[in-house]
């Protein structure tokens, strides 16, 4: 099977140091092993943030904000690719293009942000959409998808399940509350929408629960449906890919 797995910043490289790093290049590796096509995409975490906010205080515009959070992104992808063995990929991908193609080649692509404007997740959603993934992991943080910022809400609520179209609904709710937090972004959400990719949102700071989700649809997070989709998540993890 295909698989794009979105992998936060903040969760590859919640410190710094190399042990999560390692943990996330090893699950990489072995699902590549048993005959996974993964397409990794990086995003820019703590790192970039801090990054942006000391440019906006220097007076840099939108657009140089953004492509130092980009670089930023690109950094973290060598960090991951530093962690994966001599004859994996040696530089982050720059476009869909380059990505599908080290796909196709390698059984593995590994990148950052490519765009301003576009986070990566939405970059994640692109490339799955692109290389017609079977599933789009996205590794967060947080445990799934809220009715609400459940750090700012004790009230929100998990949701188990999702479709594509009521993600968007609720991102889109989220994004209009000051200050919160959605564990994927509205522009990501249309894409699924619009490809209609099975995708699950979980918990990745532990990877072995990227792993379980991929193997065997095993998970504790939050499936988006796609229309049509059968009711058991792991109707695609027992297909021949």
């Amino acid at each position: 099977m295909k698989v794009v797995v979105s992998i936060g910043g903040s969760v590859l490289i919640p410190e710094p140091g190399s042990e999560r790093v390692s943990k996330h290049a090893a699950v990489v590796e072995d699902l590549v092993a048993e005959g996974c096509r993964v397409g990794c995409v990086v995003g820019g975490g703590g790192v970039a943030r801090e990054y942006i906010e000391a440019a906006r205080g220097l007076g840099a515009n939108e657009i140089e904000l953004d492509q130092i959070g980009i670089d930023v992104t690109r950094l973290n992808a060598r960090l991951l690719i530093a962690a994966l063995g001599e004859d994996s990929v040696t530089a982050p991908a720059h476009d869909y293009e380059e990505a599908g193609e080290a796909l196709r080649r390698d059984g593995l692509s590994v990148m950052g942000g490519v765009a301003p404007a576009q986070t990566t997740d939405a970059v994640s959603a692109a490339l799955a959409e692109y290389v017609d993934a079977d599933l789009l992991v996205y590794a967060t943080s947080v445990p799934g998808v809220y009715s609400d910022d459940p750090n700012e809400h004790d009230d929100a609520t998990k949701f188990d399940d999702l479709t594509a179209g009521d993600l968007v609904d609720v991102i889109a709710d989220l994004e209009m509350t000051a200050g919160a937090s959605a564990p994927v972004d509205l522009l990501a959400a249309k894409i699924i929408e619009r490809s209609g990719m099975r995708t699950i949102v979980l918990d990745g700071t532990d990877p072995d629960r990227i792993a379980r989700a991929v193997r065997s649809g095993s998970h504790e997070g939050t499936d988006i449906l796609p229309a049509g989709a059968g009711d058991e998540p792991t109707y695609w993890a027992g297909d021949e890919r």
